[in-house]
């Protein structure tokens, strides 16, 4: 029998893979000129993240930063330990072209949980994260804190095309 434990898990899915999916299908249709379709996609998307932010609030699924921090960490190892690996030798086993995203987001998760390391030790003594700007690869979703001098060291994207966040 399913539970509202169970509904609240599967509507928080659903609706947090509608938002980016509406995100992606935003950038498609302003790249083929519709502009306000575009718009529509992207505020759609924001009213499916809004309805995945109430239902992960039911889910008890926020907590203190330092525990939010310890919840992404663990996340993260998940990904690039167990999650991401087998996906991506599947995807040269098979010749897919999902080999390519797979393998960055192996070494992309972990710098992620690397990075969550550090803003936890930071909320541990008290302290939030001082003096840092951060950088985001376009290409891969490598994290840099600092503007990057270097390319990419995952995909090799030129520093310059790094996204400030």
């Amino acid at each position: 029998m399913t539970t509202t434990l169970d509904n609240l898990k599967e509507a928080f899915a659903g609706e947090s893979q509608a938002a980016q999916k509406y995100r992606a299908f935003a950038k498609k249709a302003e790249q083929e000129g519709y502009p306000n379709i575009a718009r529509l996609f992207r505020t759609t998307a924001e009213a499916e993240r809004i309805h995945a932010e109430g239902h992960l609030k039911a889910l008890e699924g926020i907590s203190s930063t330092a525990d939010n921090l310890r919840t992404a960490i663990a996340g993260e190892t998940h990904e690039f330990k167990e999650m991401y690996p087998p996906m991506l030798e599947q995807a040269k086993s098979d010749g897919h072209t999902a080999k390519r995203m797979f393998g960055y987001a192996v070494e992309a998760e972990a710098v992620h949980a690397k990075l969550y390391q550090q803003a936890l030790d930071m909320v541990q003594q008290g302290k939030d994260l001082t003096g840092i700007e951060f950088y985001l690869c376009p290409v891969c979703g490598f994290i840099e804190f600092g503007k990057p001098a270097d390319p990419c060291p995952i995909c090799g994207t030129k520093p310059d095309k790094f996204i400030q966040v």
